[in-house]
């Protein structure tokens, strides 16, 4: 897959960037409620970073988008330039596929940072999924991936599984230190309303310095 290098864009300001990629799952098993619930969801999360001063200077949303086939609906941008999508459930779930477009897009948007003098955060990476990889999907070499992304501090990952998600399998591309949630019922709107609080925490820190995320017992629990 091809990659923008983004190279003939400006930056908006020089504050210090946090990038939070969506790889969201539109296979036809979302189809219904869960989709109408995720797109609820997304508005929300929308209103709430655009009305903190800080996030909406530094937060960068990008949205992956993924089924059969993988597409980013919404490069990565400040939240004022940013028009949240009505996502449609259809077909299957290339879900591996997604991450791994999902961690490239994080390379390529990092690169940009370095090369424009924008400082960054380390990037999160939601990925949202009420179901299993399709059979050609290689669930083990993205477990290692992960695992040498996050431990090498590259980016945060959080697997966040939906009513019937597989959750071993989300279990096993994992990193220990986040490992899935597992949503309560449809409460996409709770959980990001966590993510704008965690993100305004992140925006507010300074560099090196150890932050503590909030809880997240309102919207979600971990799947032993």
């Amino acid at each position: 897959m091809a990659f923008d290098d983004f190279s003939a864009e400006m930056p908006d300001n020089y504050e210090q960037k946090c990038l939070c990629i969506l790889a969201l799952d539109v296979s036809g098993s979302m189809e219904g409620e869960r989709i109408k619930e995720l797109n609820r969801g997304l508005d929300e999360f929308h209103r709430q970073v655009r009305e903190d001063e800080i996030a909406s200077q530094r937060l960068e949303i990008c949205i992956i988008a993924f089924n059969s086939r993988i597409k980013c609906i919404q490069e990565p941008a400040l939240v004022n330039k940013v028009i949240m999508p009505i996502l449609k459930a259809q077909d299957s779930t290339k879900l591996v596929d997604a991450v791994r477009f999902s961690i490239n897009k994080i390379e390529t948007r990092k690169r940009w940072y370095r090369d424009t003098g924008q400082s960054y955060y380390r990037p999160f990476l939601i990925l949202i999924t009420d179901g299993t990889p399709d059979d050609d999907q290689d669930v083990e070499g993205l477990a290692v991936e992960v695992m040498e992304g996050v431990n090498e501090k590259r980016f945060m990952f959080f697997p966040i599984g939906v009513q019937d998600a597989n959750m071993k399998v989300l279990r096993q591309i994992s990193h220990p230190n986040t490992p899935p949630m597992l949503l309560k019922g449809l409460n996409f709107v709770a959980f990001f309303q966590w993510l704008s609080n965690s993100i305004g925490v992140v925006t507010k820190s300074n560099t090196g310095e150890r932050i503590a995320l909030p809880d997240t017992s309102g919207w979600g629990q971990i799947e032993i």
